[in-house]
């Protein structure tokens, strides 16, 4: 057996679903009708994005004594290429207007990139990248070189 290329859903553990869910539609994001007040789901391009409870989040994968506080790192980031150094500038600014708070301003990057970082409300990373090396194709999705 091998596992199929792919992931199905990413979920955020937040203090509150709906301020969560709040930030993500000023984003442009719209949630599904599949979401309960405990959580909401957000359609994306081939993936699922989930916002749930931080603490019931933890329950359900079975982790129990997970401290309250978060680190400030977790060791995860997430990130939203686009196609020109303009456009990561652009997009920090909109998230930035929508309630981010600029973690990293854009710039010029070792890997011949240009991106910068914003966190969301609850403190998730979200790199915004322009890779030169790694284009997006037609549907918005980064290529890889074989």
């Amino acid at each position: 057996m091998t596992l199929d290329r792919r992931i199905s859903l990413i979920t955020l553990g937040v203090d509150d679903v709906a301020e969560a869910t709040a930030f993500y539609e000023r984003l442009g994001w719209k949630k599904s009708s599949a979401s309960q007040e405990s959580i909401t789901f957000i359609g994306l391009d081939g993936i699922v994005l989930g916002l749930f409870g931080r603490s019931a989040l933890a329950e359900d994968a079975g982790l129990e004594g997970v401290p309250d506080q978060r680190p400030a790192f977790s060791g995860v980031t997430l990130a939203y290429n686009v196609n020109s150094e303009s456009a990561v500038d652009e997009t920090l600014g909109f998230a930035e207007s929508c309630g981010a708070r600029i973690v990293k301003p854009a710039e010029k990057v070792f890997w011949g990139g240009y991106s910068g970082y914003f966190a969301d409300p609850d403190g998730h990373l979200w790199e915004v990248a322009f890779n030169p090396f790694s284009p997006l194709d037609e549907n918005g999705h980064m290529t890889l070189p074989d």
